[in-house]
C-alpha cells in the first residue's frame, strides 16, 4: 500500500515502501477508470527522499497501481491483480495512441 500528497499544488506524489521499508517516489501520471474500478499509472521519481522531491525529474519507470478507498475515505494504492494489470495496460496504450493522433 502507498500513501500520497500533493506536490508543486498539481502533481499528487505516492510513496510506495518495498518489503525492506525503503520509500520510492511516484509522480501520478493519469487515473484510468476500468469496469467500477480506478487504477493510476504512476511514473517513478529520481528523488530518494522527500527533500529532494523539489528537483525530482521523471524517470523511464512507471507502474500501475489500483486504487481502493479505505475505511476512512482515504484512497490507498494497492497492486493489481495480474488480469487488472492487462486491462489497464491496454487501456493506457489505447490513450497514448488516441493523443498522438
Amino acid at each position: 500500500m502507498a500513501e500520497h500528497e500533493e506536490f508543486h499544488d498539481e502533481d499528487v506524489v505516492v510513496v510506495i515502501a518495498n518489503e525492506d521499508g525503503e520509500e520510492s517516489y511516484y509522480r501520478e501520471e493519469t487515473i484510468l477508470t476500468v469496469g467500477d474500478d480506478r487504477f493510476a499509472v504512476l511514473v517513478g521519481l529520481s528523488a530518494g527522499s522527500e527533500e529532494e522531491l523539489e528537483d525530482a525529474e521523471d524517470e523511464d519507470e512507471a507502474i500501475i497501481a489500483k486504487i481502493v478507498t479505505d475505511e476512512n475515505g482515504e484512497d490507498m494504492y494497492v497492486d493489481p491483480s495480474d488480469e487488472e494489470f492487462e486491462e489497464v495496460r491496454k487501456a493506457y496504450e489505447l490513450l497514448l495512441e488516441n493523443e498522438e493522433d
